[in-house]
């Protein structure tokens, strides 16, 4: 750093291996490392430390060994599209009407814990699952409350935290439902909270940085992408609408030093070059943030993520 430049942010920046579904975990991961990223966001799935496979004992303390040899830290996500059901898309969910179907769905998020606390995870990412036909919102959420019990005890006993995200269209969407959730299960230690910074420009009253704001005391994982106000749809950076140097600013304001993981499901038919984008864009953003913040004097060139008012809730 020389005289001029501002003090480089607190933040460590990951990639979602759901972004990366066409590599191999390990040419993923060799990937993400040679690329400078600090961590991955792993989603347990067919390709990615299958989680219903045989030997996941043996398999997790093999991602474990190559996670330490490269240097990155890890989330351990569950939002694999299929995992449990060929047919159902994030089926079957929390929220089901069949309980032996919640029981499976339980079952994966133990699971996910325990190969979190194997990988040294920082978090485990969850949702709720949207709500079943013919079933009313009291309903959904008493069995979302009874089928986090074992999840949370299983998260306590391994003392990794549980991370669950407001999803546009799940019962769960927003901040305000996961502190209806929070409450309604007696605020449990182990009980925090994903946020996906475009998931806040989709829906959320609040501007992004605001959000990261309010939502400081529960933070446990981050994801990360441009959006649109009212379209669900993850986008590169640069895409969408979001001013990501007031997040990136508020971010390391709270403290936060888990993963910030780049969220792009569906780009993983150029994943690789998606990854290779998306780093630098937010060391410039995260630059940007450190200049506003210290007073330092910086004109962005076209193309910088500046440009929109803090936290941006255009229309």
């Amino acid at each position: 750093m020389t005289a001029h430049e501002p003090p480089a942010l607190p933040l460590r920046f990951g990639y979602g291996t759901n972004g990366l579904a066409d590599l191999r975990l390990d040419d993923a991961l060799g990937l993400l490392a040679d690329l400078g990223y600090n961590g991955v966001g792993l989603t347990l799935d067919h390709m990615h430390l299958d989680p219903l496979a045989p030997d996941l004992a043996a398999r997790t303390r093999y991602v474990a060994r190559r996670l330490d040899e490269l240097g990155l830290g890890v989330t351990v996500e569950t939002g694999a599209r299929y995992v449990l059901d060929p047919r159902r898309k994030h089926g079957p969910s929390l929220l089901d009407p069949d309980p032996d179907d919640r029981a499976r769905r339980v079952d994966l998020l133990v699971r996910a814990v325990q190969v979190a606390a194997e990988l040294g995870a920082h978090a485990v990412h969850c949702f709720s699952g949207t709500v079943p036909d013919h079933t009313d919102e009291d309903t959904a959420w008493k069995r979302l409350t009874e089928a986090f019990g074992p999840v949370l005890d299983a998260a306590s006993a391994a003392g990794v935290p549980l991370a669950v995200e407001p999803e546009p269209g799940h019962l769960l969407a927003t901040l305000a439902d996961f502190h209806h959730l929070r409450r309604a299960l007696g605020d449990p230690e182990p009980l925090g909270l994903t946020l996906d910074i475009g998931h806040c420009q989709c829906l959320e009253p609040l501007a992004p940085a605001d959000c990261v704001r309010q939502a400081a005391p529960w933070l446990r994982h981050v994801q990360i992408e441009d959006m649109r106000r009212g379209a669900h749809e993850h986008l590169p950076f640069g895409d969408g609408e979001i001013d990501f140097p007031p997040v990136l600013a508020a971010l390391a304001a709270t403290g936060y030093r888990g993963l910030t993981v780049v969220e792009l499901p569906r780009h993983s038919h150029a994943g690789p070059r998606f990854a290779a984008h998306s780093l630098p864009y937010l060391h410039r953003a995260a630059r940007l943030a450190a200049e506003r913040t210290t007073g330092t004097s910086t004109t962005p060139s076209h193309g910088d993520p500046s440009a929109t008012p803090e936290g941006s809730s255009t229309p």
